[in-house]
């Protein structure tokens, strides 16, 4: 019998996972298509991960995965796997490349980050983020915030701006 036979499930091999495009509700319309670029194998569903997501993304050169942003609640890092880039991390700006850490703590618009492939070649990494099921997301460039829940009971996704926020008792 092979060896990866012999594997239980929770044992996943990162060149036997699939990446796939945004879903079609979070992918990039309009200009943003332009400057965002990302494919995303979610491996924390295979491995059976309850407390942490993990996935494997890949990002097109001169692209971006996702838009600077830093977390209130959850707490993220990044495994370069291959390829360079840049990673934004508050207003300062940094070279990585293949074998680099990142760690993004959740706090304020100071640790907001943004991974861009500044290189030829794709650029792949592993994502690792607690799971809690409720955050705050905020989005310095564009001044939007999210109040995100991936509680399975409660799914629940808004992002908006606190200039739009309606009254308490408005409707009432």
């Amino acid at each position: 019998m092979s060896h990866e036979t012999d594997r239980p499930p929770n044992i996943v091999n990162v060149a036997d996972v699939e990446a796939h495009p945004y879903p079609a509700q979070f992918a990039p319309k309009g200009a943003a298509a332009e400057r965002y670029g990302a494919k995303m194998a979610f491996v924390g569903r295979q491995v059976g991960a309850v407390k942490l997501g993990y996935n494997v993304t890949t990002v097109a050169p001169g692209k971006r995965a996702f838009p600077a942003h830093n977390h209130r609640i959850n707490e993220e890092m990044f495994f370069i796997l291959s390829g360079t880039g840049e990673v934004r991390i508050g207003a300062a700006t940094y070279p990585i490349r293949e074998g680099d850490f990142i760690g993004c703590p959740p706090g304020d618009r100071a640790t907001a980050h943004q991974i861009v492939n500044t290189g030829r070649e794709e650029l792949r990494f592993l994502a690792v983020s607690t799971k809690e099921s409720l955050d705050i997301a905020e989005y310095p460039d564009t001044g939007k915030f999210g109040v995100l829940s991936e509680d399975p009971d409660f799914p629940f996704r808004f992002v908006g701006r606190a200039s739009s926020a309606a009254d308490y008792w408005e409707g009432e």
